[in-house]
């Protein structure tokens, strides 16, 4: 059931399964074990290459768990989690059949691997995973019931169930730590992407949805610069953690279909030209803010942000609105993060595959004013 909150008063919230969220330092060390459903229960790892090539962090993991809960580990998840190793992973969860738990650590793509995993094995055996993550990214991919893969054709596919949803999420400064500044700073733009397309989803609730969001949004703008000042600081961490957070959980289970138009050309740009989501929401979102101001229901929502930011209103939602587009460049652009097309090799001709795909149409003013964004973005 989805409703449409045309009015602040007037709404429908369902939320997710989410049954715990620990945050701060060392909270993998003190939580993990008790996380398990039971004292009897095996936990299979999804994890990246780096992480478990370049850090101590999943060799910690298992050894937290011992030989009496770990099933095995697979790290071999790409970015866009490709199919051929979400095949791979599948396989090595299908052979134990005394596996109940799946433990992801890293971004969006091993976070919806493990989704992804914990669907396949609900259609053979009709009982999903119980799921815990350690997210290492912003991208808040614990925070929903989609898991998005990419086919072999380089096309994303998704599966949605709200069982989806991960049980329980663990919020590690320390693991946080370990990430790639850009990596970190750029998902914290898809944060705010999460955030501002929830602002002016037409099916966002007030309560908790919109004012969960405004709150993200300072956050993320207040912290990212501070983070790229100083990337070790966990307090700051763990704040931008809690935004990512706060951008994403409150859409619930009861909103239907995409977030928005900046995801939308997101996915349109992401797997097929092999740009990191993070970095999708950089190229995007500015323009999309930009775009949104012309219609007279999304500017006024995206007006509420300015004061969130530090800056006044001036009573013209249009305005307003483009101002909180100009902010969020101003942003991408101070964090080191401006991106050109061209940089993944995207060319003049691939400007109608673009807006074709983000706008599933091949004409009229949306695939038009996708298609000047996505030229100007060359």
């Amino acid at each position: 059931m989805t409703e449409r909150t045309e009015h602040p008063l007037s709404g429908f919230w369902v939320p997710t399964q989410l049954e715990r969220l620990y945050y701060g330092p060392n909270s993998v060390q003190k939580h993990l074990l008790s996380c398990l459903p039971s004292s009897s229960s095996k936990a299979f790892v999804i994890t990246g290459s780096s992480l478990a090539s370049k850090t101590t962090l999943i060799r910690q993991v298992e050894e937290l768990l011992t030989s009496k809960h770990h099933a095995g580990t697979f790290s071999n998840i790409k970015q866009h989690a490709p199919v051929a190793q979400l095949d791979e992973a599948s396989d090595a969860v299908g052979k134990d059949s005394s596996i109940d738990t799946i433990i992801s650590i890293g971004g969006g793509s091993p976070i919806d691997s493990a989704k992804a995993i914990s669907y396949r094995v609900h259609e053979k055996s009709k009982k999903f995973l119980y799921h815990i993550t350690i997210p290492t990214t912003l991208s808040a991919a614990e925070c929903t019931m989609i898991a998005g893969f990419t086919n072999a054709d380089g096309q994303k596919t998704m599966v949605v169930a709200p069982e989806l949803v991960p049980q329980v999420v663990i919020y590690d400064s320390v693991f946080g730590k370990e990430t790639p500044q850009k990596l970190w700073l750029s998902t914290g733009i898809r944060a705010l992407d999460h955030a501002v397309e929830l602002l002016y989803h037409p099916y966002a609730t007030e309560v908790p949805a919109r004012s969960l969001v405004l709150t993200a949004i300072e956050q993320l703008f207040t912290n990212l610069p501070k983070y790229k000042a100083d990337p070790k600081d966990e307090d700051i961490i763990t704040g931008l953690q809690l935004a990512s957070f706060a951008s994403l959980y409150p859409i619930g289970t009861n909103v239907k279909g995409g977030l928005g138009l900046s995801h939308g050309m997101g996915y349109a740009l992401g797997s097929p030209y092999g740009i990191p989501h993070g970095i999708t929401s950089c190229i995007t979102l500015a323009s999309v803010v930009r775009l949104k101001a012309q219609n007279p229901e999304d500017a006024a929502q995206l007006a509420r942000a300015l004061p969130f930011i530090g800056q006044s209103r001036s009573g013209d939602d249009k305005k307003d609105a483009i101002k909180m587009g100009d902010a969020i460049e101003h942003l991408v652009n101070d964090l080191g993060l401006e991106t050109r097309l061209s940089e993944y090799n995207v060319g003049k001709d691939q400007v109608p595959v673009v807006a074709k795909s983000a706008t599933r149409t091949d004409s009229g003013p949306l695939f038009e004013s996708v298609s000047k964004i996505v030229e100007s973005k060359l």
